[in-house]
């Protein structure tokens, strides 16, 4: 008996421990062209789930964001019947679009800690206040501003918004709308058992203006006065022209 017993532990001891859970991912496009006829685009997101062990089914969390950059959110008050600008805060990261999809909310998923360590979810953004702020007061500039973009279609949630198959395929969806910023973005999904992140596969995606607009936009930013300056001398050369037009000659 006391042989046998040992004999099994040494075959446990021996027998190789289960593969880390490892995540494949994919695009429907790595590319998105930004032309005058555009109006949105949809990005599949897909993959497949390779290793890990029986249990119950795993979380996913799909995160599309990007490009990041500093913002500065003013708060309107009123003051003798007149709305003016008063208390502002600048915040450091803040990506232009955001995006997260999950087969389950964010609280169902992992706890705050393990959230806003990889911000995963619109409450657990990073955007890094610049300079001291009274920590309830950032927490309410940074709701106000995620309430605006997520008007504009900017920001996006959807707690069931990643589609799972026989717990090893996945899919989700993300819509990019028509006035998504143009930038290098990054795709980020990540596995979630027990409260914790298993394992990430990330994909780059490039949003870029094309045709007639991205010449537009490069001269722009290469030649910042001299766009300027036509711009002014085109408005200037309209409202002439309207004037003209508009002006009636007597019978």
């Amino acid at each position: 008996m006391i042989r046998a017993l040992v004999a099994l532990g040494l075959a446990v001891a021996a027998s190789p421990a289960p593969a880390a859970p490892r995540l494949v991912a994919e695009l429907s496009q790595s590319r998105i062209d930004i032309s005058y006829r555009f109006a949105g685009a949809e990005l599949l997101v897909f993959g497949a789930i390779q290793g890990g062990s029986a249990g119950p089914p795993p979380g996913l969390a799909v995160v599309v964001r990007g490009p990041t950059e500093p913002v500065t959110v003013r708060r309107r008050e009123r003051v003798l019947g007149i709305w003016v600008n008063r208390r502002a805060v600048r915040f450091e990261s803040v990506p232009g679009y955001y995006a997260v999809a999950t087969t389950a909310p964010v609280e169902a998923l992992l706890d705050e800690r393990n959230a806003a360590i990889h911000e995963i979810g619109l409450d657990f953004l990073q955007l890094s206040p610049a300079g001291y702020v009274d920590p309830d007061e950032a927490r309410q500039f940074q709701a106000g501003l995620v309430d605006l973009r997520r008007e504009a279609g900017l920001y996006v949630e959807q707690p069931y918004g990643v589609r799972l198959t026989a717990d090893v395929l996945f899919r989700a969806r993300i819509p990019m709308p028509s006035a998504v910023p143009v930038g290098e973005y990054l795709a980020e999904v990540f596995l979630i058992s027990d409260g914790r992140v298993r394992a990430k596969a990330t994909a780059p995606i490039l949003v870029e203006k094309s045709g007639f607009e991205r010449s537009i936009f490069l001269f722009a930013h290469r030649h910042g006065l001299a766009y300027g300056l036509g711009s002014v001398g085109l408005a200037v050369l309209a409202g002439l022209a309207g004037g003209l037009l508009g002006v009636r000659r007597p019978a």
